[in-house]
């Protein structure tokens, strides 16, 4: 049976290969011109399956299954066919799993290979055609639907994709995997068809296809602003060819200015201090340190002109002991500040022989850096200097840290 099927498909191929000019031409323009074909070779091609004649009135044409073969290898944008039919192939597949089961169990080996085997090809079938209709989708995604003209054929071809993808993500529901998985059982075979190669098939088409989904959305959006710009134009194009002698009115000197003509922004913007602009930083400083001077001047002019009672006793004396260690860094900060140069934290640690742990030293140089506001963080860039873990993915260990400004 085997060395048949072998004989009439490379009988078939051949054809196929001899004739290929014939049916390219039937692929592009629909049907093929008999007047140009010898009647013997377009009867052999009707017997291989090749062409087919609808009608006895009408012309032949390719097969189905030809062109959907040419459509996918030659990835051809004017294709529009997606094959959405999952549950069927699904319950194939179920029914497939259960004879090879069958087999299995009571030791037909030869017959349970060949289950396998068209288990397997059924399966990556369906991955493939999951892939083929994802393509498809893209492919005229990408296009924006080139291959028609109007706006308003564009807009059609959306809302059938759109139609196409939601049937798609419907079928995709017929998934089962739980199912799947006790039919497979404890088979290695089986489960990593059934589960495994399914699930990544799955998981990929549902992903490609909500991004497609999102993209149809925005595109359909472009389409109908288009269709609006359009009409407008057509519209006043109509008025124009209807009223040749209409002149625009003069709308700014109404009274009352209609809404569509009254878009004009105001000539001049609030006056406003510009604080984002450096070249008169110098003077807001100025301005900034004779508003504090009046203040103060002001505060103690208060202060003199009222008459208090002055307490002599004796008050206790408070004192603060500032950390050595966060004093030491704040000088580590002014440094850099004034020297402008980013500078190593355990080079300025080395450099002024402090007595804290280099640990804790690089650590509180980074709280401190942690802790300051965004609007002074913003001023600073810390680079931690390190290298990764050979054994643990994602720990990253610091030697030193370099501190500079932005």
């Amino acid at each position: 049976m085997s060395q048949v099927l072998i004989q009439a498909g490379t009988k078939l191929l051949n054809a196929l290969g001899r004739h290929s000019e014939l049916i390219m031409q039937a692929y592009v323009n629909g049907t093929v011109n008999e007047r140009d074909h010898s009647p013997k070779v377009l009867e052999q091609l009707v017997q291989l399956g090749v062409l087919w004649r609808p009608d006895p009135q009408s012309e032949l044409r390719l097969k189905g299954a030809v062109r959907t073969l040419l459509e996918g290898s030659l990835q051809d944008e004017r294709n529009r066919t997606i094959n959405a039919n999952i549950g069927a192939a699904l319950a194939s597949l179920k029914t497939l799993a259960e004879h090879y089961k069958e087999a299995l169990h009571y030791g037909r080996y030869s017959e349970s290979a060949a289950h396998m085997s068209d288990l397997t090809e059924h399966v990556y079938q369906l991955a493939e055609s999951l892939s083929n209709s994802v393509r498809v989708m893209f492919s005229r995604i990408n296009n924006e639907f080139g291959y028609v003209s109007s706006v308003e054929a564009k807009i059609r071809e959306n809302e059938l994709a759109q139609g196409q993808v939601t049937e798609l993500l419907y079928q995709l529901e017929c998934f089962r995997f739980d199912e799947l998985s006790e039919i497979a059982g404890s088979n290695r075979e089986l489960r990593h068809l059934l589960v495994v190669s399914l699930q990544q098939s799955f998981s990929r088409a549902a992903q490609e296809l909500s991004v497609a989904q999102a993209r149809l959305l925005d595109l359909l959006g472009r389409f109908r602003e288009f269709q609006g710009r359009t009409r407008l134009l057509k519209g006043y194009l109509l008025h124009m060819e209807q009223q040749p002698d209409f002149v625009p009115g003069n709308y700014p000197n109404l009274t009352n200015v209609p809404v569509l003509f009254n878009q004009a922004a105001g000539l001049l913007s609030p006056a406003a201090a510009d604080v984002n602009n450096v070249s008169q930083e110098a003077e807001l400083q100025e301005i900034v340190a004779s508003l504090t001077h009046v203040h103060r001047r002001k505060q103690q002019a208060e202060e003199t002109s009222s008459s208090q009672d002055i307490d002599v006793s004796e008050q206790d004396t408070v004192s603060l002991e500032s950390d050595p260690l966060q004093q030491a860094v704040d000088d580590y900060f002014c440094d850099v500040i004034d020297s402008g140069q980013p500078q190593s934290a355990l080079t300025y640690y080395a450099a002024h022989a402090m007595e804290f742990d280099p640990e804790v030293w690089i650590y509180q140089v980074i709280g401190n850096y942690q802790s300051l506001d965004d609007a002074d963080k913003q001023f600073f860039a810390l680079d931690p200097h390190g290298q990764e873990d050979v054994v643990f993915n994602g720990n990253f260990y610091i030697n030193d840290i370099t501190l500079g400004l932005r």
